[in-house]
């Protein structure tokens, strides 16, 4: 019976090709994108489950409260916390904790910056799952300045020969031993790293380290019982730090908060962030955006099977009569669905596999490299089938209630209600279509407004050159300056801590407000030289800028911005200069306040600045350099360079490149919306297509007898391409409305941004009808010019 079934739907198939292809290709296409996002978001969420004590592992975390500050909430732990919490608490049974650091790392001739390195206890390696391929971490990683490097790194620095037990050269001075080498982090990892220095090494190297318990740095887990209340013991922890306070911890006025976040939450912990974190809200849309292309995908085949009742009533007839009843027809009809899906799974599965590589492109995060592996192919087939049931339970009940008397007298009529059933599941298609044609237009105008907007500095042609704070350098940073000014094309030198795009620090401070107190503030930090401020243009709103003419403007003179100005009450900027302020110890005066400028993406808003003038504490020199002969200009700078600073790598970028940078999330994301909202509208276009050649066909002999009573090639047409542009105009009625709620609330996440303006749906709704009409219009016109005599001579 089955094998008949199969025989019989084939033969369905062939018989009507170009409806079966267009069904095919069209969940093909479906499947395609819905199982690539379903590729990605399975790869977000399982973030760190590759760890084998997933569900016991606790990331500490601690906030800052101040008075006159917001809270400060922070993904790091005091330094001393987790050996504490082990050393009070039986049910920690292990804990680790990781910084981040740098460092300039030489073996023989090869000499790279590592900038992806950490400081860590042993213990990282028994809490993480992080398989040891040669050495001894237990052994050999307790003393200071030894290390653990990764597999890459290994082929970096030694080749194929044996890293264990050979020397490292760290910053030029200190001597690391290579005591193990692991396996690469996995790309599901919320930290990563290229190697591991001993957290005794951080202990040896700076000299408050772990003298002050409650000293907030890096990141602290621990590992607890299976199933073990972490509230209860996060209830506990305040009582427990104040066990453990010095007197050197103890702030006046200050307070904390103490929470243990799950590692299952970690990397979706938006309010914490860490080293690398996810975005829940993205993988939501794109889920919502896979189901809708996979419902167009549906309404295709349940639209196009459906329109082909008339054709099929006859045979419905037939079968009933010679004995078939309702459920070996409905079998039958649902065979052929899931033939035609599981047809379309397998196009979908090698369509998958060879777009994979350009979906993680675009995406801008390696996923997997294949989708034959992790039993992706099967969640496809499952899904495939699963919609080859659900898809062909509409039509085939509808096929198999015909009654065989009316059918076989010809007596058998469309009904009323599956046209409207068709016409309401095109308007849904449409209307999807139309949302995704919007969010698309209103996600690149916003980008190309960021992109716009005057900065309030100058970025391009900005040439920097970082060397990662290194003494050396900032000891020589005039003469060095000097030395590459002289090149030609290359235009002033300037030397800072931080640049915009490049991320800044912040810094504790006191400053004095409009009624003359100190407040307290939290503010972003930049540390410059005399060069800086007139080098990128940025412009004064009161005051002065930093001067070699004054002495004391490198120890005791400071620059804020207008957002700093206004948030300690000044009506303008001119007020708040003469002021105090405090910083790292140190009191001085605010001598000038700067326009605001963005020194991080617009998605931000602009937020209280300070600048102080101190060459010994900058990372990176900037050069400006002219527009002409570029290549050679870098070139030459290379050559100076090495001739200059020879133990240090020439490591430069531009600052525009970076400054952009910043919106590569939003670029990737606008860019896969837009190939999502494309392939929706291909799909959508091939059902109406589909619909449009039967309609046509439906209505040959009409159209035969209107051209004989006279009618025009173009009346034609618009007779029967109205039907379908009516549907088209009524889904945008019903997708603006709910475009603009779901991308207005998108755009609540940046600080500066778009009003969503007519035109934007006026041009979606335009693109429809005019993709419509050109999907419509070649059978329409088809019809229109074809010999009337054909069609009618059957009559």
């Amino acid at each position: 019976m089955i094998r008949n079934y199969i025989k019989i739907a084939f033969r369905s198939l062939w018989r009507h090709k170009g409806f079966s292809l267009i069904n095919i290709i069209g969940l093909a296409v479906g499947l395609t994108a819905c199982f690539l996002i379903y590729i990605n978001i399975k790869f977000e969420l399982s973030y760190d489950t590759f760890n084998k004590k997933f569900d016991q592992i606790y990331r500490v975390a601690v906030d800052v409260r101040r008075p006159n500050i917001p809270v400060i909430v922070t993904s790091s732990a005091f330094e001393q916390m987790g050996p504490s919490l082990q050393q009070d608490y039986p049910q920690v049974k292990e804990n680790a904790r990781m910084a981040g650091a740098r460092f300039l790392v030489q073996y023989g001739a090869v000499k790279f910056q590592e900038e992806n390195a950490i400081y860590t206890d042993p213990s990282l390696f028994s809490v993480f799952t992080f398989p040891v391929i040669k050495g001894d971490i237990k052994k050999g990683f307790q003393a200071p300045f030894t290390v653990v490097i990764t597999q890459t790194m290994a082929k970096k620095y030694f080749g194929e020969n044996d890293p264990v037990g050979k020397t490292l050269t760290l910053d030029s001075k200190y001597p690391a031993l290579v005591t193990a080498v692991i396996k690469d982090i996995p790309a599901n990892s919320h930290f990563k790293f290229d190697m591991a220095v001993s957290y005794a090494t951080s202990l040896k190297l700076y000299s408050n380290g772990g003298t002050n318990w409650a000293q907030i740095r890096g990141y602290t887990y621990i590992v607890l019982p299976k199933g073990y209340d972490f509230r209860g013991l996060e209830r506990q922890l305040p009582a427990f730090a104040s066990r453990h306070y010095t007197e050197a911890d103890r702030k006046e006025g200050t307070g904390y908060g103490y929470h243990l976040v799950p590692l299952k939450d970690v990397y979706m912990d938006a309010l914490r962030g860490g080293p690398d974190w996810g975005d829940l809200h993205n993988i939501r849309i794109f889920s919502a955006i896979a189901l809708f292309i996979l419902l167009i995908a549906c309404i295709n085949f349940i639209n196009l099977t459906t329109a082909r009742a008339t054709e099929r009533a006859k045979e419905v007839g037939i079968r009933k009569v010679m004995g078939a009843a309702r459920k070996q027809l409905i079998s039958q009809f649902l065979s052929e669905s899931v033939i035609i899906c599981f047809i379309a799974f397998l196009l979908a599965a090698l369509l998958s596999n060879s777009l994979l590589p350009l979906y993680n492109q675009i995406s801008g995060k390696v996923t997997n490299t294949t989708v034959f592996t992790h039993a992706y192919v099967l969640h496809l087939f499952i899904l495939s089938c699963f919609i080859g049931i659900v898809a062909g339970l509409y039509p085939a009940f509808v096929l198999s209630g015909y009654k065989p008397v009316a059918t076989l007298k010809g007596r058998f009529s469309k009904s009323g209600k599956g046209i409207l059933l068709r016409r309401s599941l095109v308007v849904v298609q449409f209307a999807i279509s139309i949302v995704l044609i919007v969010g698309t237009i209103v996600v690149y105008t916003q980008l190309n407004y960021m992109r716009s907007q005057p900065l309030g500095f100058q970025k391009d042609q900005m040439l920097t050159i970082d060397f990662f704070s290194d003494l050396a350098v900032q000891r020589r940073l005039p003469m060095i300056k000097n030395e590459l000014k002289k090149i030609p094309n290359v235009i002033s030198a300037a030397a800072s801590r931080s640049l915009p795009g490049f991320g800044n620090g912040n810094s504790e401070s006191e400053i004095e407000n409009k009624a003359g107190f100190m407040q307290q503030m939290l503010i972003d930090a930049y540390y410059v030289d005399n060069d800086f401020i007139p080098q990128f243009e940025m412009k004064l709103a009161a005051g002065r800028t930093f001067s070699r003419t004054f002495g004391t403007d490198t120890t005791r003179a400071f620059l804020i911005n207008e957002a700093a100005a206004k948030s300690l009450g000044f009506a303008t900027p001119a007020e708040a200069v003469g002021g105090k302020l405090k910083q790292w110890g140190q009191t001085g005066e605010i001598i000038g306040v700067v326009k605001d400028f963005h020194f991080q993406s617009l998605q931000e808003p602009v937020k209280p600045l300070s600048i102080s003038n101190d060459p010994d504490f900058t990372r990176v020199i900037t050069l400006k350099i002219g527009s002409k002969n570029i290549p050679a200009t870098i070139a030459a700078i290379q050559q100076k360079w090495k001739s200059l600073v020879p133990e240090r790598p020439f490591n430069y970028r531009f600052v525009d490149d970076a400054f952009n940078e910043q919106y590569a999330a939003q670029v990737n994301f606008g860019n896969l919306f837009m190939y999502f909202a494309v392939l929706a509208i291909l799909i959508s276009c091939m059902g109406l297509f589909g619909l449009a050649s039967y309609s046509t066909i439906q209505r040959t002999r009409e159209i035969g007898i209107r051209k004989v009573f006279g009618a025009s090639v173009s009346g034609i047409v618009n007779m029967l391409s109205a039907e379908f542009l009516k549907l088209v105009i009524l889904a945008s009625l019903i997708a603006f409305p709910l475009a603009w709620f779901a991308m207005n609330k998108w755009l609540q996440d940046f600080a500066y941004r778009i009003t969503i303006s007519w035109w934007v749906f006026a041009l979606a709704g335009t693109m429809a009808l005019v993709i419509a009409f050109a999907t419509v219009s070649f059978q329409a016109i088809k019809a229109a010019i074809a010999n009337p005599v054909d069609s009618l001579r059957a009559e």
